[in-house]
């Protein structure tokens, strides 16, 4: 099998619009969490979101993409990959290391669907109207904006890639799956080099009443909304809804060194897997993310004592944070008192599809810093939740391998190992 590195990253998150940005963030215990402002939520039990701020399409979109076709969210992924390529030193026009069959795409994103909101303004234009057929309150053009394959042309365009497109809507797990396909791919010699992560927004009017509805978020801390996002802590009542994206370019071992390329990271193991249990629990005995990661483990050859760091799901319901830490505990065994363990979210709240590349980008910050990222708002330990969870303050580390996990409503889980590159195999 073909060896796999990373070689580029890019990122618009809710601290921060590029890539050194988040990591600065969240090596610092920066919250982005606040008070909704994409619509009214007045009349919710949840006003709170972690929002992608202050982003520039103009400067951050490539100058060729047509913007007025891009969603919001896929312009947060169209401007996650465009800063991923020219991270990796790719040069779309004229490059000699790769044929554009060789170059491909694969992004996780969730399922473009109309706005229930939309649909009730149909019932306002019809009663005001009085024509009973009205239907249109949108411009047409939404039937491609809403499409989740749409920012994955516009990439495909900018990287000049004809080879392999995959885009996978697999909710929570839906950029690790992304970059576990493109691992395959360029293993398997399908491409030499693919862009892969995820992008998505559920902070719509729709998402903010379903996931209410589900009493999925967390509603105690509208006044108060960076302490909101509490994983591991006895106190958290639910997750924090977010958005944005996360992209990394991957590339053949050898084809990136020929050409001179920096290597941030190296992927050595994969691992997917389906709970089979229940919608939006998962299993309390760890069962689904138990098997992904020890399938991810078993691809990288790497034993339990290898791995420095963990870089949970982490979400901050109950169920999720307790099945991750018996998972955990099980498939490390003695080793899992000495992993460092932290959880992302608890900073930029849930960015569902793209939640796994955020971790990714985590995992090589501590990698490259010898520094892991904290876990905020653990200021009461849970029963049986008791490993070393970072809490609060980064936490300076050795990190030569990291762990990295996704799972998912649906039961979906994905597992990635990555590691410090080494010259040897």
């Amino acid at each position: 099998m073909k060896r796999v590195v990373i070689t580029g990253m890019g990122a618009v998150t809710p601290v921060g619009n590029d890539a050194p940005t988040t990591w600065a963030s969240l090596a610092a215990g920066r919250s982005g969490v606040g008070p909704l402002t994409l619509f009214d939520a007045a009349g919710f039990p949840v006003r709170i979101a972690a929002q992608v701020k202050d982003f520039d399409p103009a400067a951050a979109l490539p100058p060729d993409v047509h913007r007025g076709h891009l969603s919001r969210v896929g312009r947060f992924g169209v401007a996650a990959a465009y800063e991923a390529q020219r991270d990796a030193g790719i040069d779309t026009t004229g490059e000699r290391w790769y044929a554009p069959e060789d170059r491909g795409v694969a992004m996780g994103a969730s399922v473009g669907r109309p706005e229930l909101r939309a649909l009730l303004d149909v019932g306002h234009l019809r009663a005001t109207t009085g024509r009973p057929d009205a239907f249109v309150t949108q411009p047409p053009r939404t039937a491609l904006t809403d499409n989740q394959n749409l920012p994955m042309s516009a990439m495909a365009r900018t990287l000049a890639a004809t080879g392999p497109m995959i885009g996978v809507s697999t909710a929570c797990a839906g950029s690790g799956h992304a970059l576990g396909e493109a691992f395959r791919a360029i293993q398997e010699g399908d491409a030499r080099l693919m862009l892969a992560g995820g992008h998505d927004s559920l902070t719509t009017w729709l998402d903010l009443l379903g996931f209410s509805l589900l009493g999925a978020l967390t509603d105690r801390y509208n006044d108060d909304p960076e302490r909101a996002s509490r994983p591991f802590d006895a106190d958290r009542s639910g997750f924090v809804i977010g958005e944005g994206a996360v992209a990394f370019v991957l590339e053949e071992r050898e084809s990136a060194l020929a050409r001179g390329a920096r290597v941030l990271a190296e992927i050595l193991g994969y691992g997917s897997t389906l709970n089979a249990w229940r919608i939006t629990d998962s299993p309390p005995d760890g069962s689904g993310a138990i098997q992904a990661m020890e399938g991810a483990l078993a691809e990288s050859g790497l034993p339990t004592g290898a791995v420095d760091y963990v870089v949970a799901h982490g979400t901050s319901t109950h169920g999720n944070d307790r099945s991750e830490t018996t998972a955990i505990k099980k498939v490390f065994g003695d080793d899992a008192g000495r992993l460092l363990v932290s959880s992302p979210k608890s900073m930029t709240g849930h960015l569902t599809a793209a939640s796994l590349g955020l971790n990714v980008l985590a995992g090589i910050g501590a990698i490259r810093h010898s520094l892991v990222p904290p876990t905020l708002n653990l200021d009461t330990p849970d029963r049986g939740l008791d490993l070393d969870f970072v809490p609060h303050t980064a936490r300076p580390a050795a990190v030569s391998a990291v762990l990295v996990n996704a799972f998912a409503f649906g039961g979906s889980n994905t597992s990635l190992v990555i590691g410090a590159h080494r010259e040897d195999a």
